[in-house]
């Protein structure tokens, strides 16, 4: 299985949110920031989000590795919060995200502020290329649609 697949299926399931309520078994509605409270007993769960970000909060410039001991969570799953942008590496941190491009220290992204400008421009470029082609593929007649099949002969014989 390649890395990317992996990292699909692993993250699929949004930071192995709770569904169930531990102690009563009853459902767990979403309270906000990675927080779930049981429709019952009130009793308050956390996906791995919110286990991160409160650990993050009453220990500022924790690594990555204090993290995850403490809070059970993966350190793949918090560098990919760290990607995503969901958490930054504070200032104060000893470690630090690299851009995926030039190696730059970042606090959080895949791509330090050249790079992301770059990357954006080059999208633009793409998607830009796409709707010119689009564009003329239309006017060539190649995939338009000229009209609606609504039962009507299209084409009648001249009756000469």
């Amino acid at each position: 299985m390649s890395s990317e697949k992996f990292d699909e299926e692993y993250f699929a399931d949004t930071y192995h949110r709770p569904e169930i309520c531990e102690k009563c078994g009853a459902k767990l509605e979403f309270v906000g920031v990675g927080a779930y409270r049981c429709i019952k007993c009130r009793h308050e769960m956390y996906d791995d989000y919110g286990k991160v970000r409160n650990y993050l909060e009453k220990h500022p410039g924790a690594n990555a590795g204090e993290v995850s001991d403490e809070t059970g969570v993966a350190e793949k799953t918090i560098t990919h919060m760290l990607r995503e942008e969901r958490l930054q590496v504070s200032k104060d941190s000893k470690t630090f995200l690299k851009c995926e491009v030039c190696g730059k220290p970042i606090i959080s992204g895949k791509y330090c502020k050249t790079c992301g400008d770059l990357a954006k421009a080059a999208d633009k470029k793409k998607k830009e290329q796409r709707e010119r082609k689009k564009r003329e593929m239309m006017i060539q007649g190649v995939g338009m649609v000229t009209h609606e099949d609504d039962g009507k002969r299209r084409f009648d014989r001249d009756s000469r």
